[in-house]
């Protein structure tokens, strides 16, 4: 089969690939996508972000009827579950939103291939690259390739997945039965976010975590308080230990663990594991070596300011590149690596990236934590109000939780905002919005908020960096 031109080959149809092909086409761009996957959209729309938000949606239902809604004055009998019917939901959200994105492919007349595509040397001038498809090998040929693979789960060496009683976070949204005992390994995002779907649904849920905190990357403050709420509500954690590995005794599997600070080992008995521990580039199969490209000890690609790795005309972003590992991160470079292509200013602000943890309550953040801003030798000034002061969450019966802000000591500018509450993820988009624009506490304490509601939490944590607050 004869080669086929393109002005930009993507490879790779995750939120990094996707969302760069369809601005590659709006800026005039003849552009291919490739993907490994039977549907667009990647690990984040197919069995990563929107899967796990529908199931802690519908998980958070069921534990309101269970426990609160009788507070509010809803008295609800014989609350059922009907596991196959959320389960149902949430396959028909994943649907629409794959099938949405394979819409806009189809507005915005960009071709998708469907298969394993691999880097495969020049044509002439031109970057080559070969995907094996169900119907055979496809050529195609472009000046311009973006590599988005994404990247997989980690998996242990000594406990390996078996997608039956030792899961991934992809088999740990499809366990066709409500867990007796989860045991989770990593107190990590997805141990948390997937813990509590199942908590709340019925399941004992135990946490290993080897560090002394989970979430061990965010506010110290902040995963406290967070860890507090999720203690309240039932799951429990086994900090500072090691998982050794786990053995299957029949239905059951018999997880070995033990304290790091007393040697002391102990059994956890379960019939599920998750492994949580994180997750690695994918770039297996993609013929980096044909152009000399390498790969760092964390399997990541090295990119200049450009998004532009070692060789000439080809880029890469998102989940294979150095940053956290998030679909809107990933989103950000895709664009901008495109807008560069086409000669445009393509930027990327990184000390404006979000974080979510989409637990109950949630935890959200963006900037500089405290310990950072200490180990830099950072002056700062830090202001916090609590959820329990105000008017909405009081009317919500969602009083857990705080938000901090952390400003320069002399100029008052915002390095970084921390949030653990209800809606914390909606909230946190006022301050990457002002950390955006370089503004100040003060202008965030000068803004007007709308009563009631919980971002007036956000104005008052503003006002308290300068010991002005209102409310407390």
């Amino acid at each position: 089969m004869s080669a086929e031109n393109f002005d930009v080959i993507v490879i790779g149809g995750g939120p990094a690939g996707y969302v760069a092909a369809i601005r590659a086409a709006q800026l005039g761009f003849k552009t291919v996508c490739v993907e490994k996957g039977k549907t667009l959209g990647g690990t984040c729309l197919n069995v990563g972000c929107i899967p796990s938000k529908a199931l802690l949606d519908s998980s958070e239902h069921y534990h309101y009827a269970k426990t609160k809604f009788a507070k509010h004055g809803v008295m609800v009998s014989d609350v059922k579950l009907d596991l196959p019917a959320m389960m149902k939901r949430k396959d028909a959200v994943v649907r629409q939103l794959v099938n949405g994105v394979a819409g806009l492919f189809k507005k915005h007349k960009i071709e998708t291939v469907t298969g394993h595509g691999k880097l495969a040397g020049l044509e002439g001038d031109l970057k080559k690259v070969e995907v094996e498809t169900e119907t055979g090998k496809r050529t195609l040929l472009a000046p311009r390739i973006l590599l988005a693979t994404g990247s997989e789960a980690t998996q242990l060496p000594f406990l390996p997945f078996d997608g039956k009683r030792v899961l991934s976070s992809t088999e740990a949204l499809e366990i066709p039965e409500v867990p007796k005992h989860l045991v989770v390994i990593g107190g990590g995002v997805i141990g948390l976010e997937l813990g509590s779907v199942w908590s709340r649904l019925g399941a004992k849920v135990t946490v290993i975590e080897f560090q002394d905190r989970i979430v061990p990357g965010v506010d110290r403050q902040a995963g406290a308080e967070l860890h507090k709420s999720l203690v309240k509500q039932g799951l429990e954690f086994k900090l500072l230990t090691k998982c050794l590995g786990a053995t299957k005794s029949g239905d059951w599997m018999l997880v070995e663990a033990e304290e790091i600070a007393t040697k002391n080992k102990f059994t956890l008995e379960c019939d599920y594991v998750l492994v949580s521990t994180g997750r690695r580039p994918y770039t297996a199969g993609l013929g980096l070596e044909t152009f000399g490209i390498t790969t760092d000890k964390m399997g990541r690609i090295g990119i200049d300011s450009h998004f532009q790795t070692s060789a000439p005309g080809i880029y890469a972003v998102g989940d294979i590149v150095a940053g956290p590992m998030l679909a809107h991160k990933a989103e950000e470079e895709g664009i901008a690596a495109i807008e560069i292509m086409a000669g445009q200013a393509g930027h990327v602000n990184y000390e404006a990236i979000p974080n979510v943890v989409y637990t109950w309550p949630e935890l959200a953040c963006v900037g500089a934590t405290e310990e950072e801003l200490q180990e830099r030798g950072v002056e700062y000034k830090a202001g916090s109000f609590p959820f329990m002061a105000n008017g909405r969450a009081k009317a919500m019966d969602e009083t857990d939780g705080f938000v901090k802000i952390l400003a320069d000591a002399k100029t008052d500018r915002v390095l970084g905002v921390h949030i653990v509450g209800a809606r914390a993820s909606d909230m946190i988009a006022e301050a990457v919005a002002v950390m955006e624009f370089g503004g100040s506490a003060g202008d965030i304490a000068r803004t007007s908020h709308a009563h009631p509601t919980l971002p007036e939490i956000m104005k008052e944590a503003a006002m308290a960096v300068s010991k002005r607050q209102i409310h407390m």
